[in-house]
C-alpha cells in the first residue's frame, strides 16, 4: 500500500494566466515541501499537455537520464537540495493515461467518466500509482475492488475550481468514505488551511487543494505544513 503525503497540490492549467506561471508555481510549492503534484489541464490538446507536462518534469529536475524513482513511502522522501525543496517530487497526469507515459509521469489520477481504473492500470503497468476520484458510497465502494492506489472523496465543501461540480459531501462523506475502504483516502474540494485540520481528523490521509495555494504558493504550502504540524 502506498503512503501518500499530506499535500497533494493540484496544478490547474486553467487556473494561471500562462505556462510561465504554472511552471513557477509547480517550483515554489516544491520549494515549500510539497511532494505530490497533479497536472490537470481540461481545456488543451494533446501536443499542449506533453509539452507542458514534460516542462514540469525539466523544471523540477525529476528523474532525468534514468535516474530512480523515488521510494513508495512520500513520507520519507528526503530533502536534500539547497533550497529545501523534497528530493523526489511525484508528478500524477490527470485523465491521461498515455500522456502519462509519453511523459514519463508518476501514475494517473481518473474520474468516474474516464477510463475505468483496470483499463487504466493495463495501460500504465503495476508500478505507477493509479488514483480514482468518487463522489458517494456506492462509488467508494466500487472503486476499492479495483487496483486503485488510492481513492478521493469529494466536494467535501463548495468549490469554484470546477465548472459543474458534484453534490458536496461535507465532512460526513469523508467519514462515510473513510469507513469504505482501507485504501489511501484523498479529500479534495473547497479545502483551505483554515478547514484542512477538521478535513483530516474526519479520515482522510491526504488533501488535494487547488486555489487555497495559488497565491504565494511557497508560503502557502509552509502554512499548510505548520497547520498540521
Amino acid at each position: 500500500m502506498i503512503s501518500l503525503p499530506r499535500l497533494y497540490a493540484i496544478l490547474d492549467a486553467g487556473c494561471f494566466p500562462n505556462t510561465q506561471a504554472l511552471f513557477a508555481a509547480a517550483e515554489e510549492l516544491a520549494g515549500g515541501g510539497c511532494t505530490l503534484l497533479q497536472y490537470r489541464n481540461k481545456s488543451g490538446n494533446a501536443r499542449v499537455m506533453l509539452k507542458q507536462a514534460r516542462e514540469l518534469k525539466k523544471r523540477l529536475g525529476l528523474w532525468s537520464g534514468g535516474r530512480p524513482r523515488p521510494p513508495v513511502s512520500s513520507e520519507s522522501v528526503p530533502r536534500t537540495r539547497a533550497s529545501g525543496a523534497p528530493q523526489f517530487v511525484r508528478l500524477i497526469m490527470n485523465d491521461r493515461s498515455d500522456l502519462c507515459l509519453a511523459a514519463d509521469f508518476d501514475g494517473v489520477h481518473v474520474g468516474q467518466e474516464d477510463l475505468s481504473p483496470e483499463s487504466v492500470r493495463k495501460i500504465i503497468g503495476p508500478d505507477r500509482w493509479l488514483g480514482v476520484s468518487t463522489h458517494n458510497p456506492e462509488q467508494i465502494r466500487e472503486a476499492d475492488q479495483t487496483s486503485a492506489d488510492y481513492l478521493a472523496i469529494g466536494p467535501v465543501f463548495p468549490t469554484s475550481s470546477k465548472e459543474r461540480p458534484d453534490p458536496v459531501v461535507g465532512l460526513d462523506g469523508v467519514r462515510r468514505a473513510r469507513a469504505l475502504t482501507h485504501k489511501p483516502l484523498v479529500a479534495i474540494g473547497g479545502i483551505t488551511r483554515a478547514n484542512v485540520r477538521s478535513v483530516i481528523e474526519a479520515g482522510a490521509d491526504s488533501v488535494a487543494m487547488i486555489s487555497d495555494l495559488l497565491r504565494d504558493p511557497r508560503k502557502s504550502a509552509e502554512e499548510f505544513f505548520r497547520v498540521l504540524r
